[in-house]
């Protein structure tokens, strides 16, 4: 069972508080929300042990809820039980002493949950007492071996029959904190010297290029507040995963040489905006940034306005274009495709937790829909590229496949296709390992 997770930060705060927000949060992904708005609701001052300790619990919850199942097989309350959870999953990890995480699991339950700290008491010292002899017990229950949704293991095995226990290893391990530098402003060899200077990256060992169709990602040792980075409320840097920084420069150089400048391009599915920003870093284009959350949309805004960069932003739809396309063919698009974010789970320990087998099928149908949609609104001789975060075929690689199937004008060109996060596709030298993704390239043959 893997053990390798993200430290939790140091903090000021006890760890019996910090407890006690980290079962809030994991009672609250138990009950179908998100992480991201889980930890909203906390104090700011909070926030970030919370966040460190949640993530550390969901990379470990499937092992942790066959303990608890062993040790308690009637579930006590929502809370308690995230409680009892939250501490086995950390009891299985090296970040506090076994005792010490003990008393204050007991102390977060008198706070909150005082009839139960009995309970939490006894539970959590038998684990300790028996430990060894109970995850032995576990050692043929895959759940609790690779911390995934069983179906989602099964999928995987489908999928990935030589890669699918790589896959899942990966998820558990902290991902890199990738940057791309904004070559408006200077090159990715500048931007290093700074990054060096700032003393948050070593002496690099190779050769980073200057010409702007080769830059590449930054892969910083370890994460670092965004207010450190240097120039970035400047706009000279923005944080994108490696995988997602392949999607602006292989469409603008889809066709071999460069988008005309004024080319007409659509991001459908916007939001926050890292993909339409590095359109704008390496080309002059007229981007309609579109997406159908407003919310989402202003973060896609927010990332422009730092960035000194201008597109048309629009709140829609893209499956319904009659309700906001004005009639004008695009010399290209972007369409990142709704998905199950399968292949951010590094990033996102909840996802795992929240999706449902169901929700694969439904999301092929609005993935089939939306490309359905945009394809007649593409210039002929254009290009549209499809992807999603997601390494799941079904998402993927079946979408295409079916697309070309019933789409005579559409034509499949050289693309990444399914990229896998135990592989190093990019530069091994520099260690940009990047996130799970799919990528095609599809050419609009002329009428």
């Amino acid at each position: 069972m893997s053990k390798t997770v993200t430290p939790p930060s140091p903090s000021s705060l006890p760890l019996w508080q910090l407890l006690i927000g980290c079962a809030d949060a994991v009672a609250a992904v138990r009950q179908g929300q998100s992480l991201t708005d889980a930890l909203a609701a906390r104090p700011a001052t909070e926030r970030p042990g919370v966040q460190a300790l949640s993530f550390a619990v969901l990379r470990r919850l499937g092992t942790a809820e066959a303990l608890r199942k062993k040790l308690v097989p009637k579930a006590p309350q929502p809370w308690v039980d995230a409680l009892l959870l939250s501490a086995l999953a950390l009891a299985l990890g090296t970040e506090y002493n076994a005792h010490t995480l003990v008393d204050q699991a007991v102390e977060a339950a008198k706070r909150r949950a005082k009839v139960a700290s009995g309970l939490v008491n006894a539970v959590l010292r038998r684990f300790l007492r028996e430990q060894e002899a109970l995850l032995s017990a576990l050692d043929n229950d895959p759940v609790a071996q690779f911390n995934h949704p069983a179906w989602w293991i099964k999928r995987l095995k489908k999928d990935w029959p030589e890669h699918w226990q790589a896959i899942l290893m990966a998820n558990q391990e902290q991902p890199p904190m990738t940057l791309r530098a904004n070559l408006r402003h200077g090159s990715t060899a500048a931007y290093v010297a700074q990054l060096v200077n700032a003393g948050l990256l070593p002496a690099p060992t190779a050769t980073w290029p200057d010409a702007p169709d080769q830059a590449q990602p930054i892969a910083l040792p370890s994460g670092v507040p965004v207010q450190r980075l240097p120039g970035f409320a400047e706009g000279d840097v923005s944080v994108q995963d490696a995988a997602a920084q392949i999607a602006a420069p292989l469409l603008i150089y889809a066709g071999g040489a460069p988008l005309a400048s004024g080319a007409r391009v659509l991001d459908a599915c916007a939001a926050p905006g890292g993909k339409t920003a590095h359109l704008l870093e390496l080309a002059d284009l007229q981007v309609t940034a579109l997406d159908a959350d407003p919310e989402r949309l202003a973060r896609v805004q927010d990332t422009l306005k730092r960035l000194k960069l201008q597109a048309r932003t629009v709140a829609a739809d893209a499956s319904q274009p009659d309700t906001w396309w004005d009639g004008q063919p695009f010399d290209a698009i972007l369409l990142d495709a709704p998905c199950s974010a399968s292949g951010i789970v590094r990033r996102h320990p909840d996802v795992r937790w929240l999706r449902r087998e169901s929700d694969i099928a439904a999301l092929a149908k609005t993935q089939d829909a939306i490309l359905q949609a945009l394809w007649p609104l593409l210039k002929p001789g254009g290009h549209l590229l499809y992807c999603t975060c997601s390494v799941f075929k079904m998402e993927g690689q079946d979408r295409i496949d079916a697309f070309l199937q019933r789409t005579p004008d559409a034509q499949a060109c050289p693309a990444p296709g399914h990229l896998l996060p135990v592989v190093e596709y990019l530069d091994p030298a520099r260690h940009n390992r990047g996130d799970g993704f799919f990528y095609a390239l599809l050419h609009k043959t002329p009428a």
